[in-house]
């Protein structure tokens, strides 16, 4: 059997912390690595645009918003409007003359700052009242979008985005700007798988499963909660950024407003709290299920199966996110990463059982 654990034996320590000990794990991230980088070639400028592009983005932010929520245990409902200082701040600076990527560094930074600014109520409070603080940054920060004209030109406004260059390669194809997006959705990824295995996570660890035991035996509190504030906002506004330029490439205020952070935490909880590769099934589930879903209905409508009106069909993708919440709390509360570690300690062992 080509997926067995029989027979890995360790006699160094580099062996042990290995990301992907077995040959078989090596052999299906080769092969995603290859589906990944040769996409162009057998999918079309549609499904890049339309689904793999926005796929990636997205699954960037929940990857972000992973290390805050599923390794620190921080919890946050407007990690849209982190997104949003990073698209803004980033066109604004790109404008003003800022190379782009620089422009993304600052936006990231700035994003960050502002962050921490409402993350420092972690150190008092958890729980719904740290959700509360970070809603009211979500709706402070809509306000300010919305009504500074300075920055978004109006609440009905369209902001632009300039034409960039990153390495002297011009961000103007389908191609480069899903290439980009592709290493930013890989940078992330490793950070993440790494990040667990150094001390700054096992702090992270010790903090999301009891704070007040993690202070008893060292740890600083107010550093890792700010830290992982920081850093997540960091990843947050430099993807906010990328979404803006490689995706949207106009932004109104609209496109991060509340309904978006609900998304991005959905993502996180269906693909499995604190996992790396639940990010990535979380946002193909949240996103892309819904597009599906919604075409599939208005097809079956127009070929006279039923009928059904526009408000019933535009309010499916969040019945659908609701749904989907509800199923995964009650049966899998650990997601469909769960669903594949399953899956894969079953191969691991069979023809015996994993449990």
């Amino acid at each position: 059997m080509f997926y067995r654990l029989s027979g890995v034996y360790h006699t160094r320590y580099s062996a042990t912390r290995q990301l992907w000990p077995l040959p078989a794990d090596r052999w299906q991230v080769i092969i995603l690595a290859v589906l990944a980088l040769t996409a162009p070639l057998y999918l079309s400028d549609l499904v890049i645009s339309s689904y793999a592009l926005p796929w990636l983005v997205f699954s960037a932010a929940a990857l972000s918003l992973t290390l805050l929520m599923g390794i620190a245990g921080q919890l946050h409902f407007g990690f849209a409007a982190v997104m949003a200082i990073g698209a803004y701040a980033s066109i604004h600076l790109v404008q003003g003359g800022v190379p782009f990527g620089l422009a993304l560094v600052i936006a990231g930074v700035l994003a960050a700052v502002i962050g921490c600014i409402f993350g420092a109520s972690a150190l008092r409070v958890k729980g719904l009242y740290l959700v509360m603080a970070t809603l009211a940054m979500q709706y402070l920060v809509d306000w300010v979008i919305m009504n500074v004209s300075a920055i978004s030109g109006g609440a009905v406004a369209t902001l632009q985005t300039p034409h960039v260059r990153f390495l002297g390669v011009p961000l103007e194809s389908l191609n480069a700007r899903y290439y980009f997006v592709l290493a930013w959705a890989v940078l992330i990824t490793l950070l993440l798988l790494n990040i667990k295995r150094t001390s700054l996570g096992r702090a992270l660890v010790a903090v999301r499963d009891k704070d007040f035991a993690a202070a008893v035996i060292g740890v600083n509190i107010f550093k890792y909660k700010l830290l992982a504030f920081f850093v997540s906002s960091f990843l947050g506004g430099v993807t906010g950024a990328i979404l803006a330029f490689c995706y949207y490439r106009a932004i109104t205020p609209q496109q991060f407003n509340f309904d978006v952070s609900v998304q991005l935490v959905a993502m996180v909880l269906v693909g499995g709290l604190g996992s790396t590769i639940g990010a990535f099934l979380g946002a193909g589930v949240v996103l892309l299920a819904p597009i599906v879903l919604t075409n599939m209905v208005s097809a079956m409508a127009d070929a006279g199966w039923f009928s059904i009106s526009i408000d019933l069909l535009a309010h499916i993708p969040l019945m659908l996110y609701g749904a989907l919440i509800m199923f995964f709390l009650l049966f899998e509360p650990l997601g469909l990463a769960k669903i594949y570690d399953n899956l894969r300690k079953y191969f691991l062992v069979w023809p015996f059982r994993h449990n």
